[in-house]
């Protein structure tokens, strides 16, 4: 075993341990409170994951992207699912910009807030008109005396109800066709409530984490709080995008595994017609099929997660690693839910709140069709479709 492989398995081992300290009943009175789990968040804080990827010289514990992936899919499989999976991910991932491009002063400010838990941040990028295509964004930003001033609307913007921060993306200069997803930056704004009205979005999954609308009204933000260079932003987010690929896919495998866990246990137990209910190679095997489908895109997953560790190139096998980890997963659940039958509607065997959760991976960060453009025109050279 390489030092790294034993990495990643003592973050495995331990991330399991403390996340299954919090057992389903924990998730599921969460869930039906829409209640934000502090106590989870301040765990993980205690145990210094909330900076698993941050630089140790700004209070983390700089591991790579294999070890946080691993993390990320042990909490998830915990029965924590996307509710602990996003109360987790959001200290670990959308931070990378501000890691790579932020000023020395903003690192030093603000990373060792994020590893100690002392700071929560949304990432707002997404804009109800423009859908996938950010280059397509309203939200502006106009310079004036010692910074600028925002104007705006954000949506599905997580975290906004409890969030200290902002990480929002703005246009700064007008849409070019040549060139149209340049002329956008990132600014780590402060949520100023007297300046963003949020909105809580009621939607199917995750309760316990808010999901929002922002309207932004003349928000002053500092010159020292853009992140890197003028217009650059959207190509510092290109940074964060594979592992965020990568560790959305490794979540949804988590889900699915602690899916495929209550069904096997209730295939095991349940008796029907004299004889237990996984018997039947009609219950069994397409719980076997999930098992093997999960554990062949963990593959993908880790490898897309060792080219980037490496710093190679390794868009594709993170645009597969979400992907498969979002059908694979979801697939489990479902077959998890058809397995427990009339039971799986009953909240206290816990198969649909992950089923619910799961189903949203199929279209956040993106879609699957977006996945297979991607792959279609990057990968097998086909002409752009979109």
């Amino acid at each position: 075993m390489t030092e790294t492989e034993n990495t990643v398995e003592i973050v495995r081992k331990a991330t399991r341990e403390l996340a299954r300290k919090f057992d389903n009943d924990y998730w599921l009175d969460k869930d039906r409170k829409h209640e934000y789990p502090w106590d989870f968040i301040k765990a993980f804080a205690a145990g210094g994951w909330l900076g698993a990827m941050i630089p140790e010289e700004y209070g983390g514990i700089g591991l790579g992207l294999k070890e946080a992936a691993v993390m990320m899919a042990e909490i998830s499989s915990s029965g924590a699912g996307m509710s602990g999976g996003s109360a987790i991910h959001f200290y670990v991932f959308p931070p990378a910009p501000v890691v790579k491009y932020g000023s020395e002063e903003m690192k030093r400010e603000f990373l060792p807030q994020l590893a100690s838990g002392d700071l929560l941040m949304a990432f707002g990028v997404t804009e109800p008109d423009a859908g996938v295509d950010t280059s397509r964004i309203k939200t502006k930003a106009v310079k004036v005396d010692g910074g600028w001033k925002v104007n705006g609307q954000k949506v599905f913007i997580t975290n906004a109800q409890n969030a200290q921060k902002i990480l929002l993306l703005a246009r700064t200069s007008p849409r070019r066709d040549d060139k149209p997803l340049w002329g956008m930056s990132l600014f780590l704004a402060d949520m100023d409530r007297e300046h963003i009205a949020v909105r809580e979005i009621d939607k199917l999954g995750r309760a316990a984490i808010d999901t929002n609308e922002l309207f932004i009204d003349d928000l002053f933000v500092p010159e020292a709080r853009l992140v890197g260079e003028v217009d650059k932003g959207f190509y510092y987010l290109l940074d964060g995008l594979n592992p965020e690929r990568i560790v959305v896919g490794m979540e949804g495998i988590g889900l699915g595994r602690a899916a495929l866990e209550i069904a096997s246990e209730y295939a095991k137990n349940r008796v029907v017609f004299d004889r237990p209910i996984g018997q039947n190679q009609a219950v069994a095997h397409p719980l076997a099929d999930s098992w093997i489908r999960l554990e062949a895109a963990e593959g993908m997953a880790m490898r897309a997660a060792e080219l980037f560790d490496e710093g190679k190139p390794c868009g594709p096998e993170a645009a597969a690693a979400k992907y498969l980890g979002a059908e694979a997963g979801f697939e489990a659940c479902d077959r998890a839910f058809s397995t427990l039958g009339g039971y799986a509607y009953a909240k206290e065997y816990h198969v649909e709140r992950l089923w619910r959760e799961v189903r949203l991976l199929r279209n956040a960060p993106f879609s699957q069709e977006m996945v297979r453009n991607y792959v279609s025109q990057q990968v097998l050279g086909l002409p752009r479709s979109y």
